[in-house]
């Protein structure tokens, strides 16, 4: 290989990367805006602001933590993703899960954003991050369908 067509690889590879990692650091700031710290929520519900608390965890992970936020409701992800609709339009919206990263939350947010439903915001750091703080918890008993095919794995959902 010449100097030169390793110059003009060596070129377009550093441009390939310049590009992808200002995209990814646009979409990390366009989440930013629309996500919430577990401190604004509780100030909100303190408050007793009108909104909505969705709790999207995957169903195999509610056997492993059976508590939810007070107020909350439980939408499968898949269900969510499904049908964005299912996520109110006349009051903001709150989703949060349990996985690292808030992985489900963000899928549910990036979808729902994609639908136009701009009155949606995840909790940072999800359930794990609110319990932390020593916020109030409930046990969630009500049933629930454990459908495996609900996991990432099994049904990825391209954004």
């Amino acid at each position: 290989m010449s100097l030169p067509l390793l110059i003009v690889a060596f070129v377009a590879l550093l441009g390939i990367l310049i590009v992808t990692g200002t995209q990814r650091t646009r979409n990390r700031v366009e989440l930013e805006k629309y996500s919430i710290s577990p401190e604004e929520l509780h100030e909100l519900l303190a408050s007793h602001q009108d909104l909505c608390l969705v709790d999207v965890r995957q169903p195999l992970d509610l056997p492993a933590d059976t508590e939810i936020i007070p107020g909350a409701i439980r939408i499968s992800p898949k269900e969510v993703l499904q049908n964005p609709f299912l996520i109110p339009t006349d009051q903001d919206v709150i989703v949060y899960c349990t996985c690292p990263g808030d992985e489900t939350s963000r899928r549910v947010l990036t979808r729902a954003l994609a639908m136009h439903l701009s009155r949606i915001k995840l909790l940072k750091g999800g359930l794990a991050g609110w319990k932390a703080k020593g916020y109030p918890i409930v046990p969630y008993d009500k049933p629930f369908r454990l459908d495996v095919s609900d996991t990432p794995r099994n049904n990825p959902i391209t954004e």
